[in-house]
Parts: C-alpha cells; sequence; structure tokens
C-alpha cells in the first residue's frame, strides 16, 4: 500500500463484520494476560493497549482489578464495538488516531505498559514503523514494560487484505534499541476460535531499563 492509503476506512469497513469472524479475533487472550501478569504491576499502573480493536482483553484487565487503561485503534467503529462490549468503562479511556501519524497520541502520558497484539506487523513502510517506535519510546516510562504479539517469521504474509512485515525477537529489539531488555519471548500457533484457522506469532516482552 502506499503512504496515502486510507487506513482508517480499510479498518472501518473490516469491522463491518461481526468481531467473532474476524481473522484475529481472541475468546481469551490468554497469552497476553500471562504476559501482563508477568509484569507484576499495581492495579492502578497505566497500562496501553496500541490498536486494540474490538479485543476481550479489556474486559478480562478490568475483571483481574486494573482499573486505568487507554485504549486506542484508528477506527471509531472498532472503538464503539468494543465499548459495547464492556460491562463498565469506569477507569477507561478511549482515543481513535493513527499510532504512525499520532495527533492526540501525542498528548498521552508516561505508561506502564504498552500492549500490542496484532498491530506493527500492518506497518510495512520505513517512515510507519519510525514513527510508531518514535511515539513508543517517548510513553513507555523508565521501567515500563512493552509487549508485541505479531505474525511470526514463517507467518502469514498477509492479513485482511493487507502486506505483513513479519518479526522475531532480535528484529523487535533492534527497533526498541538498547534501552529494553528481552524479558520473555515464545512462539505461538493461535486458531480461529470457530473456523479454526491457523495462524503463527511471536510473542515477547521487554522491560525499559531505569
Amino acid at each position: 500500500m502506499n503512504k496515502d492509503y486510507d487506513y482508517e476506512s480499510h479498518w472501518d469497513k473490516a469491522y463491518l463484520k461481526p468481531v467473532e469472524d474476524l481473522g484475529w479475533y481472541e475468546n481469551d487472550p490468554i497469552s497476553s494476560l500471562n504476559l501482563i501478569n508477568k509484569c507484576s504491576l499495581s492495579n492502578d499502573a497505566l497500562l496501553f493497549n496500541a490498536g486494540a480493536g474490538a479485543t476481550k482483553l479489556i474486559q478480562k484487565l478490568k475483571d483481574i482489578g486494573y482499573s486505568n487503561i487507554f485504549i486506542n485503534d484508528i477506527s471509531q467503529r472498532a472503538i464503539d464495538k468494543l465499548k459495547y462490549s464492556i460491562n463498565n468503562t469506569d477507569g477507561l479511556s478511549f482515543v481513535v488516531d493513527d499510532l504512525t501519524n499520532p495527533t492526540d497520541l501525542l498528548n498521552l502520558k508516561m505508561v506502564d505498559l504498552w500492549h500490542d497484539r496484532a498491530v506493527l506487523h500492518f506497518f510495512v513502510q520505513q517512515s510507519q514503523q519510525d514513527n510508531y517506535f518514535n511515539l513508543l519510546k517517548s510513553k513507555v516510562k523508565d521501567g515500563g514494560y512493552v509487549i508485541f504479539s505479531e505474525f511470526a517469521i514463517d507467518g502469514a504474509k498477509k492479513c485482511c487484505g493487507l502486506d505483513i512485515l513479519n518479526y522475531n525477537e532480535e528484529m523487535l529489539l533492534d527497533r526498541l534499541g538498547n534501552d529494553f531488555s528481552l524479558i520473555k519471548s515464545f512462539n505461538h500457533l493461535y486458531t480461529h476460535p470457530s473456523n479454526g484457522n491457523t495462524r503463527k506469532y511471536i510473542y515477547a516482552l521487554f522491560k525499559r531499563k531505569n
């Protein structure tokens, strides 16, 4: 896709489908939750979910006591569906913005955790990647954590009609730079809960040095 492609419209169109039919839908985001639990954050820590879509993760985080979550997506329709699915939005903040050309996200407070599942791998242009990582590095606290879950090196090359940049741990660490260290990583074979389709993911948890 060229730099002028309308990603907002693309994702608004994608979320016309029932959430359960989307190719990345998770009924139980257990892999993300396990890595978040490993961070041992306080319940009032500021968690940022980049490109959240209509994830089940937010409700799960509220259920276990997290009370300060900032949620982003480029699609207003995705955010609306997410809001509708959550029992109580107290303690949640929502912003529709482009992670690769941020405006409102520039005002985001420093976060204790940045969580990205299946977002970064859509940024195939160098300028998109640079802008994304510049934003991330400007918003993650010293001692804060970053979780990535992206299509693995030997995983799918396209998703939702878009090209993918596949990742491994070394590539992610290289983009984060020397201020971050790898805490844990693992490969995960995702299986869609209704149609059985599989996708290979890499999960990685990083910590920013104090």
